[in-house]
């Protein structure tokens, strides 16, 4: 970074987590990278701190956020973690599956935390950072993706200054994320049945998927514009005009290349860091090429449909 930023960046050390433990403690915000993107921390547990949230991303107040845990256990002093919750964290946490479960009414959360609902989406991160920070605070952390909301999300500390500088206090820089789309969703139902609210990198089994959410928004993600560039998206682009910044895949090369190997994983983790490159690029259009709707490519999909959908 080049030190001219009015948000401090700084490395994601032993130094720099603590103090990122004392500016969240303190009521502060701060971006820090998990495995899937960087998210905007602050303490779940106040209404005031999870308030700063909405504000430094513009965020509309209906649409949820997602509290971030140490581990199962800590999950159960502010959610119902039943037989099949309990199951799914066995095997996914840490990881990037978020869990939409009903919460505890003694739960010490920020109401906002919730956007009203009586449900409340819950992940344990398995980025050794986000890891770390959760180890050194005694509070959950609510932490969305650090970026403007709607627009794209952050995988870099760069990407996240670009988006919030002044906005918040602090980035810990931990480098490019890996996974590179957020986390799968899934919503524990009355009957134990799961439904699949987002794809992501943990693929549920096919019986999870393509029921339709309940009314409303029930957890991040579902807005039907989102991760936005700012400028008119294509898909599914095998030729493309002069004008156009073209994401490529594959044998179809383009501007920036998702992966030329076609590998799916590649891409996911590509995926965000081509969009804001055709973001800043000068052609004003961006067009994709085509991604098989296999595996993980069915959440970069999900992604990119809703880039390409115009905001109301």
């Amino acid at each position: 970074m080049s030190g001219k930023n009015v948000t401090e960046v700084v490395l994601a050390d032993a130094d720099g987590i603590a103090r990122a433990a004392a500016i969240l403690e303190s009521g502060g915000l701060v971006a820090v990278p998990t495995e899937t993107v960087y998210g905007l921390a602050a303490r779940a547990d106040s209404a005031d701190t999870v308030a700063k949230i909405y504000a430094a991303k513009g965020r509309p107040d209906f649409n949820p956020l997602i509290v971030h845990v140490r581990d199962a256990e800590h999950a159960s002093t502010f959610a119902v973690m039943d037989t099949k919750a309990r199951e799914l964290a066995d095997q996914y946490w840490p990881g990037p599956l978020t869990l939409v479960v009903p919460r505890l009414s003694s739960a010490v959360l920020a109401p906002a935390v919730t956007a009203g609902l009586s449900t409340l989406a819950i992940r344990a991160p398995s980025h050794p950072v986000m890891q770390a920070l959760l180890a050194a605070v005694p509070f959950p952390l609510a932490a969305p993706s650090a970026n403007r909301s709607g627009f794209i999300s952050p995988t870099t500390a760069e990407h996240v200054v670009r988006s919030l500088d002044g906005r918040i206090d602090l980035v810990l820089d931990g480098g490019a994320t890996t996974a590179g789309v957020e986390s799968t969703i899934a919503a524990i139902r009355e009957d134990g049945s799961v439904e699949e609210l987002r794809p992501g990198p943990i693929e549920l089994d096919s019986r999870a998927r393509g029921s339709s959410p309940g009314e409303g928004i029930e957890a991040p993600g579902q807005l039907a514009s989102h991760y936005a560039p700012g400028k008119p998206v294509r898909l599914d682009a095998q030729i493309v005009a002069p004008d156009e910044f073209w994401i490529g895949f594959g044998g179809l090369s383009g501007d920036c290349n998702l992966s030329p190997s076609g590998d799916l994983t590649e891409a996911a983790a590509r995926l965000y860091d081509c969009l804001h490159l055709g973001a800043a690029s000068e052609k004003p259009r961006i067009a994709v090429a085509p991604v098989p709707e296999v595996g993980i490519g069915r959440a970069i999909n999900d992604r990119l449909r809703r880039a390409a959908t115009p905001a109301d």
